[in-house]
């Protein structure tokens, strides 16, 4: 197999709508079906299968967290945008990556296709940001690796509660220490500033519970309690750290899905949400990389469809692609913290949870 190190291949409506029906985008989804499938029930204490290539990519994540807590913010007090020091971060896990690529079992050539997954996991080197399409970046370094033969199915659940959630601890201390700023205009009523995965494994751990309902994040002593064994409690213990003021003001979106009977309806809603507002999104994937292991093989731009910007598309909104920063909430959380209107109005969509 000849390997390539990926490349940006949409530009356009068009080329969006391509993407939707060709074999990645339905790898993708396959992938993300499987991963939560294997979390339906499980807790993060729980045993499971862990194979050798498991215990490998936890080794290359444990390199990461130590390259992070060796490269402090530098003093940019004045700003509470992102730090500067992530670049060094970020070039420096690009400089390891190689080596770190040769601890896995698959093909040296294919170290530099994979690799790129990897580096783009962590955030965007240029802007200091991080979001879903990052996040995307990480599940797609999962399953070429798994296409490589360094997984099994039944890695799968140790993928979800111990790989999947290892990555998760590690961005918290990125974007803790180097003040990411949420990617796109979403943040602030979406299910997190950051990501979205999460949300939708944790809600496969929480499938049939018996006690548990979505309407209990809002209790906090429940929350207290599960979130060191459920990932969407965790979650929502994340965001009730930095933010102030309950999660019908700063994450409605939440609010509502808590709304929801059953952990299978939140469950179901949220693969239905990932598939329109992250795989069928332009701005989030205009920057998807394609290459061997996942290939686009669709239409071309033609010159001139590029827009000012070099993207084939007109912005939607502000601020979701090309350029508007969004503070970070690490940074917001160490200024005078105001409280503000809840967000409503045109252009905010209801959860596709019915």
């Amino acid at each position: 197999m000849s390997y390539r190190v990926p490349t940006k291949a949409i530009l356009t409506p068009a080329q969006l709508e391509y993407f939707q029906t060709c074999p990645t985008h339905t790898e993708i989804l396959q992938y993300i079906g499987a991963l939560n499938d294997s979390a339906v029930g499980v807790k993060l204490s729980s045993e499971c299968t862990q194979s050798d290539g498991v215990t490998a990519v936890l080794s290359i994540l444990d390199s990461v967290e130590t390259t992070a807590r060796a490269i402090p913010p530098v003093e940019n007090a004045a700003s509470r945008f992102g730090n500067p020091a992530f670049r060094t971060f970020y070039d420096r896990i690009s400089e390891l990556s190689p080596s770190l690529h040769e601890t896995l079992p698959i093909p040296p050539e294919a170290r530099a296709e994979v690799g790129t997954y990897f580096v783009e996991s962590w955030g965007n080197r240029t802007r200091i940001d991080y979001g879903s399409g990052m996040e995307l970046n990480f599940l797609c370094w999962l399953l070429c690796l798994e296409r490589l033969g360094v997984f099994q199915e039944s890695d799968h659940t140790a993928l979800v509660i111990r790989v999947f959630w290892r990555y998760i601890g590690i961005m918290r201390i990125l974007q803790s220490t180097y003040w990411l700023e949420p990617a796109g205009s979403h943040g602030v009523w979406g299910l997190d500033d950051y990501h979205f995965l999460p949300f939708l494994f944790g809600a496969a751990q929480l499938r049939g519970h018996k006690f548990i309902r979505p309407k209990a994040i809002h209790d906090m002593e429940v929350v207290e309690e599960y979130a060191k064994e459920y990932i969407y409690f965790a979650c929502i213990q994340f965001i009730n750290s930095i933010k102030t003021a309950s999660l019908r003001w700063h994450s409605p979106m939440l609010d509502d899905i808590s709304a929801v009977k059953t952990w299978d309806k939140v469950n179901s809603g949220m693969v239905k949400m990932y598939t329109a507002e992250v795989l069928g999104k332009l701005p989030v994937i205009q920057h998807f990389l394609f290459g061997s292991l996942l290939p686009y093989g669709g239409p071309v731009v033609v010159a001139g469809e590029e827009d000012a910007h070099g993207h084939g598309h007109k912005h939607e909104g502000w601020g979701d692609c090309c350029g508007i920063p969004v503070p970070s909430a690490f940074a917001a959380a160490n200024s005078e913290r105001k409280e503000g209107p809840r967000i409503a109005g045109e252009g905010i969509r209801r959860v596709p949870f019915d």
